[in-house]
């Protein structure tokens, strides 16, 4: 069983930086591919990022690319998700989500194991 602990979310003035962590245990973490999810009010869960377990592949939405990074610290058993320049309809709640596939997956059905979600707060 994998166990993924979201930290890092808070409230922040549009412009500003947010850095996300997601700590795992319980497994081999270099065996798995991490993604970002968000789920705002109302709306679906969306993938955000993900970073394949082959330490070289990433993925991004259209609406996040250049402005977030996702990263991955083997070592640590850690993903991260770098946000800049955030902006109000970033607001979401954040998950992590940990998928042992070949390919990157964007559907969150296809992920294993989730968190519980961290809130992120982006205000005008």
């Amino acid at each position: 069983q994998v166990q993924l602990v979201e930290s890092g979310g808070g409230s922040v003035q549009a412009g500003g930086s947010l850095r996300l962590s997601c700590a795992a245990s319980g497994t081999t973490f270099s065996s798995y591919t991490m993604a970002w999810f968000r789920q705002a009010p109302g709306k679906e869960r969306e993938l955000v990022a993900s970073s394949h377990w082959n330490g070289v592949t990433t993925y991004y939405a259209d609406s996040v690319k250049g402005r977030f990074t996702i990263s991955r610290d083997n070592a640590k058993n850690t993903v991260y998700l770098q946000m800049n320049s955030l902006r109000p309809e970033d607001t979401a709640v954040y998950y992590c989500a940990a998928d042992r596939a070949i390919i990157i997956h964007t559907t969150a059905g296809r992920y294993d194991f989730w968190g519980q979600g961290t809130q992120v707060t982006v205000s005008s």
